[in-house]
């Protein structure tokens, strides 16, 4: 690209610094030929997992179909284990070592595993397996089940009125969800971009 006087700026940057409420490390290459683009401006505040899920409604009352897709049954051992992590960023890793699950116990990595998460941070990075406990730290602060597709896609920034095929199911939608760039990450570099644009002669 330099070789086609493209001027690079790259950059490893954090979508929880532009608005996103999840933590999400990507890599950022800006790409201009006679002018200037700059990486857009870091928010002075991260947004929680409180504010961007914490005012929807129970999923047994909600009319957003996203929001109600099933939540898959789990055992009754697993169930459980679910129950008994604190609330509010507990993790498996707070329960007594006889009440963890045997695949736990031969494994010293994958700790978020299990983990709720909490209110007042960001979450951590949604991935195509949000919808099982198993995959990483997706389970609800408070509620005793994973975090439901709607909450997936707000935590990635999606606008709220977004619409994905529920008739597809959970799997194929949260792969969807957490494949995708967050739209706000993206939307504030955008932003920039337009800005630096010549005007046209």
């Amino acid at each position: 690209m330099e070789k086609l006087n493209y001027t690079l700026k790259f950059d490893i940057k954090d979508a929880a610094d532009f608005g996103v409420p999840q933590r999400r490390r990507r890599l950022i290459l800006l790409a201009s030929r006679g002018f200037d683009i700059r990486f857009a401006k870091v928010s002075r505040a991260y947004r929680t997992v409180r504010q961007a899920i914490g005012d929807l409604p129970d999923v047994s009352v909600a009319k957003d179909p996203l929001h109600a897709m099933p939540v898959r049954q789990r055992s009754k051992k697993v169930a459980e284990l679910i129950r008994d992590i604190p609330k509010n960023g507990g993790s498996r890793g707070d329960l007594p070592e006889e009440r963890q699950l045997e695949c736990h116990k031969k494994s010293d990595g994958f700790r978020d595993v299990y983990g709720r998460m909490a209110w007042d941070k960001v979450a951590p990075t949604i991935t195509g397996g949000c919808f099982n406990p198993s995959k990483g730290r997706f389970l609800h602060p408070v509620k005793n089940r994973t975090i439901t597709m709607r909450e997936a896609a707000l935590l990635q920034s999606f606008p709220r009125n977004y619409r994905f095929d529920p008739d597809i199911g959970t799997q194929a939608i949260a792969l969807m969800i957490g494949n995708a760039l967050p739209p706000e990450f993206i939307r504030r570099h955008a932003l920039e971009i337009i800005e630096a644009l010549p005007p046209r002669s």
